[in-house]
């Protein structure tokens, strides 16, 4: 049997080599930073993961859902606080069944890290970043932090999970017909917090996702196993997008402070560390990835951000890398040993789904920040909520689609775009849902949706 090569040890690489071992496989995980189970470093990315259907049912196939399930705190919808402090909570789901959780993303990778190490067959290499690969000699090049050496290692089969600024696809680019586009938001994020009570409990409700809407910016915040609050605000990069509203604007306390004070006065008087979290804190960038191919023969596969990153804001990065493990699981058993096969499956399934899900998350920075706390909006998605209640199969929200089934993403994409013309038609001229002419929605869904198959 060979044995197998995967760049990076974060969510997707750690979950990967469990997979990969419970099928007898003997696996080497190569991690360009320490191990963050005894160095104090950052997870990586800063924002805090939201767990649903898609990646539970990952960890449910490699047996640590129950483990992930006690460090994570669900979350029923979406809190939002308007300008004058009031708020108003929208369910994410049809009832409390229907939920997300917020989990941390370095307590998650320890975990996976923990369970990969149980199987003797899986060994990790910290402090190891890849360079390059040479494709026609298989073999990977590294550089070893501890020695300043530079390594090359042979690989049978080398599968990359090392992110949005991947050497690997690096490497690709030099593939004659790999196309690449990527695309920046001119959007920054940076990481604030909300501490907790003095006795540990939490400063708000503590089973909701926290939303500022502000229009062309948003501030958000979910919670953490401790009382606290990890809070994100979304903010142009410069003028020229954003004004006054923006990173380049905000150059002094004296400005982050008043910004604070006119767009969040209910959350300012939370956050006592603001300013020093400000101007300490990075500000991240935003990112979509597209690519293809992802595989190369038999030999190689990318798999979550390094074929194809996404920005945050369906909350399903995580989930879709897990997916990809899930579906290239699959793929194996259904041809097994022939790796050629394998990649060539698992890509041609996932690419239309990811792309879809570029697009989804897209879509949804601009309901968060934008729409939420519009009044038509709001009408729509108690319309939806109503179609969804009188048809179960067929008129399903597209956020449940995404975030509470598997359904491809694509079919997600496509019938959400069609349920929105739907509520368009008949949210036309109504200000309350019991006023829609329920024939005409009859009419409206049996012409354009069909049956929906349900993928759980």
């Amino acid at each position: 049997m060979k044995n197998i090569t995967i760049i990076g040890a974060g969510l997707a690489g750690s979950l990967l080599s469990i997979y990969l071992a419970k099928k007898g496989y003997g696996v080497n995980v190569y991690e360009r930073r320490p191990d963050m189970r005894k160095a104090n470093i950052s997870a990586g990315k800063s924002i805090n993961l939201a767990l649903s259907t898609r990646g539970i049912h990952a960890l449910k196939e490699v047996g640590l859902y129950d483990e992930i399930k006690k460090i994570s705190i669900p979350m029923y919808g979406r809190m939002i606080h308007a300008l004058d402090g009031s708020t108003s909570l929208q369910p994410y789901g049809k009832d409390n069944s229907e939920y997300i959780n917020s989990v941390s993303r370095g307590d998650l990778n320890k975990k996976l890290m923990d369970l990969a190490e149980e199987f003797p067959s899986v060994r990790f290499h910290f402090n190891m970043p890849c360079t390059s690969m040479n494709m026609d000699k298989n073999e990977i090049y590294f550089i070893n932090d501890k020695t300043g050496n530079a390594e090359a290692i042979k690989s049978d089969i080398t599968i990359a999970t090392d992110g949005a600024t991947s050497p690997i696809r690096m490497e690709m680019l030099k593939v004659p017909r790999f196309d690449f586009k990527q695309e920046y938001e001119n959007y920054g994020y940076k990481e604030l917090h909300i501490p907790p009570n003095a006795d540990g409990s939490f400063k708000m409700e503590t089973n909701a996702l926290h939303i500022w809407p502000r229009g062309s910016f948003m501030l958000i915040a979910l919670p953490n196993m401790d009382g606290s609050f990890t809070c994100t605000l979304f903010l142009a990069y410069d003028r020229s997008l954003g004004g006054e509203n923006s990173f380049e604007a905000l150059n002094s306390k004296e400005k982050v402070q008043q910004f604070f004070e006119k767009n969040f006065p209910d959350a300012i008087n939370l956050m006592p560390e603001l300013l020093d979290d400000f101007t300490g804190n990075p500000t991240g960038t935003l990112i979509t990835i597209k690519c293809f191919p992802w595989c190369i023969d038999g030999k190689l596969a990318m798999l979550g951000d390094s074929a194809h990153a996404i920005v945050p804001f369906f909350g399903q990065g995580m989930n879709a890398a897990f997916e990809d493990c899930t579906y290239l699981n699959e793929c194996i058993d259904k041809f097994p040993g022939d790796w050629g096969r394998i990649f060539s499956e698992y890509q041609n399934l996932r690419k239309v789904n990811t792309d879809a899900i570029a697009d989804l998350a897209q879509e949804n920075f601009i309901e968060m920040r934008d729409l939420v706390a519009d009044a038509r909006f709001q009408l729509k998605k108690k319309i939806e909520t109503l179609l969804y209640k009188k048809y179960p199969e067929i008129f399903i929200p597209k956020y449940t689609m995404v975030t509470f089934l598997r359904v491809p993403y694509s079919v997600a994409l496509d019938r959400g775009r069609i349920q929105e013309s739907i509520l368009h038609e008949l949210s036309e001229g109504v200000n309350a849902p019991e006023e829609i002419d329920m024939d005409r929605a009859d009419n409206l869904i049996s012409e354009r949706l069909t049956r929906l198959e349900i993928v759980t």
